[in-house]
């Protein structure tokens, strides 16, 4: 079984991956990037590197695991009545968080630390998932809706690219934007 496969772990692999992902990110907030090392992590989590290293290769895939964890949605988005109000709050509200400092930065750490590009995929699939949601509940509502890969396609993907490489005058309104163009777009796949 590799490490990747390891998602959610149970019993005392639980134990130590959350106090593995603690001590990362209470270290970060204290020593920074640029000061954390394994052995350090270890100690904090009372653990041995030993621990950290098989389970979790190096660095760079531990931070990738902790960010992919820390990207994770807290809960279903907010239902505002129709399909516009939600998908523009949800829009506004994935901005704020991904395009802020440290949304970045677990952006970067997930990416970085992801050989074979599973937690890439998991992101999307958080992403994917809230679509989903909304979707859907508009559909039950009897609206017309896109769906989820059109919403990726046309929401988040000039979401994300904006953020990671074209940040500056990234703002509510480009997220509303990008909302508008996918509802009023005549002909867009639409159930």
């Amino acid at each position: 079984m590799s490490r990747k496969q390891m998602v959610r772990p149970g019993g005392r692999s639980a134990r130590v991956q959350a106090a593995v992902h603690s001590a990362v990110r209470e270290l970060l907030t204290e020593v920074g990037r640029d000061a954390l090392t394994v052995p350090l992590v270890a100690q904090r989590a009372e653990v041995t590197p030993s621990t950290i290293y098989r389970r979790w290769g190096d660095l760079a895939e531990l931070l990738s695991d902790v960010a992919v964890e820390r990207l994770r949605p807290d809960g279903a988005p907010a239902d505002h009545g129709d399909l516009r109000a939600d998908l523009t709050a949800w829009a506004e509200q994935f901005l704020d968080e991904m395009a802020s400092p440290s949304g970045r930065a677990y952006t970067r750490d997930a990416l970085l630390g992801d050989p074979d590009g599973s937690n890439a995929g998991q992101c999307s699939a958080y992403a994917a998932e809230q679509l989903d949601a909304i979707l859907t509940r508009a559909t039950d509502r009897g609206e017309p809706a896109p769906d989820v890969e059109t919403t990726m396609d046309r929401v988040v993907a000039p979401l994300m690219y904006r953020i990671l490489f074209r940040p500056s005058g990234l703002d509510a309104t480009y997220a509303q934007r990008l909302v508008t163009d996918l509802l009023d777009t005549p002909g867009a796949d639409r159930t």
